[in-house]
């Protein structure tokens, strides 16, 4: 499988032309994934447009390809957003990764109540920027031609406002309603991920209220890490993209 590169700049390019990276992204391919000449790649743009090609120059500031192919790949629907709770330690991380090889089509950094790490002041900024950078490096690692959207950091109340143009599917363990019972129809779906310490009462009656569902993957109790994959693998199944 060739590997992926980006360029979020490139807006369109031809069969015949050359195209150039620069950069981290040069040395990346050079150092790290020790891309030679003769070799074919892939160069993306993150938003649907992808290009293959054989290297004709592979060094610390640059990669050039002469371009063989070009592919357009539709932004899936219905869309499927991960919205998941600030965590301890690196678990909120490891979700986001996962949950973008998985397929996620955007993210949303939530503050819980019981979330026990907090972003305030510098770290909004910087931990949005760590989690962007997170799913850049998933979405090229997984060969995906649409890199996921990051989200500014929400409040609960900001979460369930989601409902009034989407399908909110809040994970909860105590639900009545399994995942594997969701028809999709059509809508876009929001799927909803607590902290470590569980998501707090009051917050699972906004949600309510605002119209969301609250539904159980298992008899089992899984980590904030692992949950969201966990829900999207049955949601990829259930929207056929599996």
């Amino acid at each position: 499988m060739a590997s992926l590169y980006l360029r979020e700049d490139l807006d369109d390019v031809g069969v015949g032309a050359r195209l150039s990276l620069t950069g981290a992204e040069a040395k990346h391919a050079a150092t790290v994934n020790r891309t030679r000449p003769g070799e074919s790649v892939l160069i993306g743009n993150g938003r649907g447009l992808v290009a293959s090609g054989e290297v004709l120059v592979s060094t610390n500031t640059e990669l050039t390809i002469d371009v063989e192919s070009v592919s357009r790949v539709e932004r899936p629907a219905p869309l499927v957003t991960l919205v998941q709770a600030l965590a301890k330690g690196d678990r909120d991380e490891l979700a986001v990764q996962a949950a973008t090889e998985l397929g996620v089509d955007a993210v949303v950094p939530w503050a819980a109540s019981r979330s026990v790490s907090r972003w305030e002041g510098a770290k909004v900024a910087k931990g949005r920027e760590r989690w962007a950078a997170i799913v850049r490096e998933a979405a090229k690692q997984s060969i995906r031609a649409w890199t996921p959207e990051v989200a500014e950091l929400a409040t609960t109340k900001q979460v369930a406002a989601l409902a009034g143009g989407s399908r909110v599917l809040v994970l909860e363990p105590d639900a009545d309603t399994p995942l594997t019972a969701i028809e999709p129809d059509g809508r876009d779906l929001v799927l909803v991920v607590g902290p470590e310490g569980g998501i707090a009462p009051q917050e699972l009656a906004l949600f309510r209220e605002a119209g969301a569902e609250i539904v159980r993957l298992g008899s089992t109790v899984l980590r904030t890490s692992t949950a969201g994959p966990a829900a999207l693998a049955v949601l990829n199944a259930s929207l056929h993209r599996w």
